[in-house]
């Protein structure tokens, strides 16, 4: 069986900006009320870091219980790891999520400045200076079999698309309009040459683009 290489819950405004430009350490999308585009997930039951009961049941949650099934490895951007740029300082910062990542599975932070591998909790992170074809293959290997998920942020996902390496996406676009910052897309039709579209509406506002390879 493939592994697939599946990017999954990616949020996206509706003209097509997932991040701002100037990411911080007190803007990790380098947006304001970023909520605006990922609070559809943030609202359902199994949203991979809740720890209260409660949440709602139906499409939405279809997708974030999703986002751990048949997955083996993670491939993130430098700048989804943390705000850092150039060579590290130092080698505190440890990520945004603090001691229990969501992901569960080994990391792969495409980065051209390498530093030790370490882990938190069940997540380890390795750091790794390559092509996306060759990051890919290292994640496919640490998957055990398992797919591999293509966590963001915009401009790494672009690279893996002009790779031809994607073979799923899901994309989640809120109904708000950002006028500027990391755009995966002008429209979505730019990838109906190389993926078949489908598009599910959600009752919470947000409307699911689901692509697959031709």
């Amino acid at each position: 069986m493939d592994q697939l290489l599946r990017v999954m819950n990616f949020n996206v405004s509706s003209d097509g900006i997932g991040a701002g430009e100037h990411q911080s350490l007190e803007r990790p999308f380098g947006l304001d009320r970023p909520e605006r585009l990922f609070a559809w997930a943030g609202a359902t039951a199994s949203r991979p870091m809740r720890t209260d009961p409660g949440g709602s049941r139906g499409l939405d949650d279809y997708f974030t219980r999703d986002f751990a099934r048949n997955i083996g490895a993670e491939i993130m951007g430098r700048n989804k790891f943390g705000p850092q740029r150039g060579p590290w300082q130092g080698h505190e910062w440890r990520g945004w999520w603090g001691e229990e990542p969501p992901f569960r599975t080994p990391v792969f932070v495409m980065t051209h400045h390498e530093r030790p591998s370490f882990t938190l909790s069940d997540t380890t992170f390795h750091f790794v200076d390559g092509d996306p074809a060759t990051v890919l293959e290292r994640a496919r290997e640490a998957a055990q079999g398992k797919d591999v998920r293509l966590g963001g942020g915009v401009t790494t996902i672009r690279q893996f698309l002009d790779a031809g390496l994607v073979d799923t996406m899901h994309v989640a676009v809120s109904p708000v309009k950002l006028g500027s910052g990391l755009r995966l897309w002008e429209s979505p039709d730019e990838l109906l040459d190389r993926f078949h579209l489908e598009v599910v509406p959600s009752p919470s506002g947000v409307t699911h683009h689901l692509f697959w390879r031709r």
